[in-house]
């Protein structure tokens, strides 16, 4: 039945990707890539942020698998070039873009401060996979300060002084929609492990551009402000008791010499943990950021049971939370528990690169056991599943990163395999 599967969701990935692009249409003057074929009735003609790097993630293993590379090359340039394009001056990048218009949501409001969230830090990671791909960065040379913009945009605005950890300024739009440690808090309050697990890969990122456009210097000094946020969240993020990386709060009141009642003691911390048990935990391994001894104790809590592990894969929230939930729920999109194909992807990364092999191989198993049998079942592939019984949710036809499992398949049967910068 396993390879059954396998030959099914392959042929589905690779025939319902080559439907994923788009010609230019209205303000999107470049060839773009959405997460969805046009009989979709979700996502079929909108350009996402985080959306469009897993979809390059994944139409590279389609050209690898296909032996024809560049297949999609001109789309997925094209995708990066759409946004370069609708960045302002001041480095701000929209979320989404429409053929009709951009979303940022409300007005940014730099005159009286930087006010909402703006691009997830992952256009660098695409360009870097692209150029991987092809052999060379110059396709991107004359579009590099605008994506210096961008990032100099995020470490002036989304960057807590006094921990050196990035911080969303609101709860919308933050991909992982109503994860506990940020959905319904205060504005600029989470210093989100996730975002900053993104943002380090993102200058590191940045930093290989430079240097494959033989710009040294400038590259390491992007790596050592990687490396700064990786000590950030290494010394903020992580919770030696619980053995884990957590999101941390950020809104603690100014210390003021003259305040009677706390002057004489003022608080020596700069945040503090927000204990709630979530996937992007993991996030860290992906990125590179955990010790190895820190990686140990987190694949401890993998294995757990009672908590994260599931039949099919990694709940987005510990079953002991109090706020582990498996409604069905669009808009906000429900990641309090259920399986997510992306979820399930970056853990597996995470495991893969710090020597947990067959803790990643399960994993990639249950992934292709979950999709295989939807897709069996249904026809088609879903939003996000029951973590035990591999029940669909809701949104039938979803594809985007779900597709991540055509990387997976090919990673089972050892043959090679494209992976995210």
């Amino acid at each position: 039945m396993t390879e059954q599967w396998r030959a099914l969701l392959s042929d589905h990935v690779r025939t319902h990707t080559e439907q994923m692009t788009r010609e230019p249409s209205g303000i999107l003057t470049h060839p773009y890539t959405v997460p969805s074929s046009p009989d979709s009735p979700y996502y079929s003609m909108a350009l996402w942020d985080w959306d469009s790097w897993f979809i390059s993630v994944v139409m590279g293993q389609v050209e690898l698998d296909t032996d024809q590379p560049g297949l999609f090359g001109a789309f997925e340039e094209g995708t990066i070039r759409n946004f370069l394009d609708h960045t302002d001056d001041d480095g701000v990048m929209p979320i989404l873009l429409k053929p009709g218009g951009p979303l940022l949501h409300g007005d940014p409001g730099r005159a009286g401060g930087f006010s909402q969230n703006m691009h997830k830090p992952v256009i660098a990671q695409q360009a870097a996979l692209l150029t991987r791909r092809r052999g060379s960065a110059e396709w991107i040379r004359d579009d590099l300060p605008v994506i210096e913009r961008f990032l100099e945009r995020y470490l002036e605005s989304h960057v807590d002084a006094a921990t050196g950890l990035a911080y969303w300024q609101t709860d919308f739009a933050i991909g992982v929609d109503n994860d506990p440690s940020v959905y319904y808090r205060p504005d600029r309050s989470t210093a989100s492990v996730y975002l900053n697990s993104l943002l380090y890969r993102e200058l590191l990122a940045f930093g290989y551009l430079l240097e494959e456009l033989e710009r040294a210097p400038e590259a390491n000094a992007w790596r050592g402000r990687a490396e700064d946020l990786a000590e950030a969240v290494r010394t903020h993020l992580w919770d030696e008791r619980d053995g884990t990386f957590y999101s941390a709060d950020l809104a603690l009141r100014e210390i003021d010499p003259e305040d009677w009642l706390h002057r004489g003691a003022p608080r020596s911390w700069s945040s503090v943990l927000l204990r709630i048990d979530n996937w992007s935990s993991f996030l860290p391994m992906w990125a590179g950021i955990a010790t190895q001894e820190q990686a140990e104790r987190m694949r401890e809590r993998y294995l757990d049971r009672r908590t994260f592990r599931a039949n099919f894969g990694v709940r987005t929230l510990s079953k002991l939370e109090q706020q582990y939930n498996l409604r069905a729920s669009n808009n906000p999109s429900n990641w309090l528990g259920p399986i997510w194909g992306v979820s399930n992807y970056l853990v597996f990364r995470g495991l893969l690169k710090y020597g947990y092999t067959e803790d990643a191989r399960e994993l990639a198993e249950e992934t292709v056991r979950l999709f295989g049998q939807d897709l069996a079942t249904s026809g088609g592939l879903h939003e996000y599943y029951h973590p035990d019984t591999g029940e669909p949710i809701m949104t039938k036809g979803f594809q985007n990163w779900n597709f991540l499992v055509l990387n997976l398949i090919a990673w089972l049967e050892e043959r090679p395999v494209f992976w995210e910068f």
